[in-house]
C-alpha cells in the first residue's frame, strides 16, 4: 500500500525526505519522472517524485505538479505532500501557491496546510523564522534566484494565489485536536482553504501531521513527513538499516554550483587535498573551449584520485556574473556547464559523484539519464546518499548549498569508497 505520494520541487529536496522516510524504516525509492513509478517494488510505503520546478513559470510548475499528482493517484497513493523548501523559497512570481491550488483541486481536499519548519526553521504567528532571526534578515533575503523580504508567510502565500490565505496559530494547535478542527471548519466556512501552520517545536509538527493524516493532500518541507509515517506506521517494528548501498566501481568527481558561503568553506577544505577546478563564468561565456579546458585537466588526475569542478563564487563574484550575463543568464550558463561536464566525467570513467546545490543535483541527475534511487536512511551525509542500479550502477551524494559540515566532500567519497570495498 503507497500510504503516501511526494512531489519535491528539486531533486536534493526529494532525497532529502525520501531518507528521512528510510530512517523511519519506510522504503522510499525516488523517480525523477512519473514513467519511474511503472515498477515500483511492492515492499514501497511511499515513493518520492522528484522534480525540478521550483524556478519554473507558474503555468509550466502547475501543469508538472498535476501530471505528477494524478499519476501517484492512479498508482494508487492514499495521500499526496507537495514538498517545498523550509524557507518558503518563492516569491509574487512564485509557484507554491499555484502549485497547492492544482493539487488540491486534484485530490479533492477541502483546504490545504502549509508546514515549512525544519531545522532551525519555525513558523510563530505566520513569520518564518531561521534560528533566531526572521526570514527577511537572513541569508535568504540575499538569495539571488528567490530573495525573500517578507517573513510574513500568510502574505507571501497571499500575492501568488486567489484562495483565502489564514492561519493555524500554536495557541489552537496546542489545545486538543477537535479545537484545531474546529478553527479550521470556522475558517472554512469563511473562505479560507490555505493554511499556514505555526510550528517551533517536534511536538508540534507532530500535532499537525494528525490533522493532515485525514486529508488527501499537505504540504511543507522535511519534517511533516516524518510525523506523517510515526502515525501510520504506530505500532509496526522498526526495520534495521544500512548505512551503505550498492558498489559502483569507478572514479570519482565533485561538481558544485552552490554558491553558499558553507558550499565555499566545504570547497576551500576541499582543495586542500584535492585538485579544484575553478570555472570563471565570465570567461567561460566567451571562450567556447572552457569544457575541452575542463576535461583535459581532469583526464589525467581522476587516475590519482577525485577531482573537483565548480563554478561556485562568493557574493561578489555572483554579482559580477548577473551584472554581465543577468541572473537566469549566468544560472542557466552554470547549470549547462556542469551538465556537459558530467557526461564528459562520465565517458573517462567516473562513477561516483559529489554535486552541491539543488540544482547542480538535478541537472547531473537528468544529464546521466538515472530514472530511479535507491536512497540510503538519513545520516551525517544529510540525506544525499544515493545509488542507481543497472549493469553500469553510478552512485552519488548530493547535497542543498547550505548543507553539511566542513569536511562534506571528503565524507561523503569515503561513503561510496566504503561501499565499493564492502562488495
Amino acid at each position: 500500500m503507497l500510504e503516501l505520494g511526494v512531489i519535491a520541487d528539486d531533486l536534493t529536496g526529494g532525497l532529502m525526505v525520501a531518507s528521512l522516510l528510510e530512517r523511519e524504516g519506510v522504503r522510499c525509492p525516488l523517480v525523477t519522472s512519473t514513467e519511474g513509478l511503472a515498477d515500483l517494488e511492492e515492499e514501497a510505503e511511499a515513493v518520492v517524485v522528484g522534480r525540478k520546478i521550483r524556478l519554473l513559470p507558474p503555468a509550466d510548475a502547475v501543469a508538472d505538479a498535476r501530471r505528477s499528482g494524478s499519476a501517484l493517484l492512479a498508482r494508487g497513493a492514499k495521500r499526496i505532500y507537495y514538498k517545498y523548501s523550509a524557507l518558503f523559497m518563492s516569491t509574487e512570481q512564485g509557484n507554491i501557491g499555484p502549485v497547492s491550488e492544482t493539487l488540491m483541486e486534484l485530490t479533492g481536499a477541502d483546504s490545504v496546510l502549509f508546514c515549512p519548519t525544519w531545522r532551525g526553521a519555525t513558523v510563530y504567528l505566520g513569520r518564518l523564522f531561521v534560528n533566531d532571526r526572521m526570514l527577511h534578515e537572513s541569508g535568504a533575503s540575499r538569495d539571488p534566484a528567490t530573495p525573500m523580504t517578507n517573513s510574513n508567510l500568510l502574505e507571501v502565500l497571499q500575492s501568488q494565489t486567489n484562495v483565502g490565505v489564514g492561519l493555524l496559530p500554536r495557541r489552537v494547535l496546542r489545545e486538543a485536536k477537535p479545537a484545531a478542527e474546529a478553527l479550521l471548519a470556522r475558517a472554512f466556512d469563511q473562505g479560507t482553504r490555505f493554511f499556514i501552520a505555526d510550528a517551533v517545536d517536534s511536538e508540534d509538527v507532530h500535532r499537525i501531521a494528525e490533522l493532515a493524516m485525514d486529508s488527501p493532500l499537505s504540504t511543507g518541507a522535511d519534517q511533516l513527513p516524518i510525523h506523517l509515517a510515526r502515525h501510520w506506521r504506530r505500532g509496526r517494528e522498526q526495520a534495521v538499516l544500512s548505512r551503505l548501498l550498492p558498489p559502483a566501481p569507478g572514479f570519482q568527481a565533485v561538481l558544485s554550483g552552490s554558491c553558499s558561503a558553507n558550499t565555499n568553506r566545504q570547497l576551500r577544505a576541499f582543495a586542500e587535498r584535492h585538485p579544484l577546478f575553478k570555472i570563471d563564468l565570465l570567461q567561460a561565456a566567451r571562450d567556447t573551449s572552457t569544457l575541452d579546458m575542463i576535461v583535459d585537466w581532469a583526464v589525467d588526475k581522476l587516475k590519482q584520485g577525485p577531482v573537483g569542478i565548480a563554478t561556485t563564487t562568493d557574493h561578489d563574484g555572483v554579482q559580477r556574473a548577473q551584472r554581465a550575463l543577468g541572473q537566469q543568464g549566468s544560472a542557466h550558463l552554470a547549470e549547462d556547464l556542469l551538465g556537459r561536464v558530467t557526461c564528459r566525467l562520465h565517458g573517462l570513467g567516473v562513477r561516483k559523484f559529489v554535486v552541491a546545490g539543488g540544482e547542480t543535483s538535478g541537472k547531473v541527475i537528468d544529464v546521466l539519464g538515472i530514472d530511479r534511487l535507491r536512497v540510503s536512511p538519513f545520516d551525517n551525509l544529510g540525506g544525499g546518499y544515493c545509488h542507481a542500479p543497472g549493469t553500469d550502477p553510478i552512485a552519488l551524494v548530493t547535497k542543498a548549498g547550505g548543507a553539511g559540515e566542513e569536511d562534506f566532500f571528503d565524507a561523503a567519497l569515503r561513503r561510496m569508497q566504503e561501499a565499493d570495498a564492502a562488495a
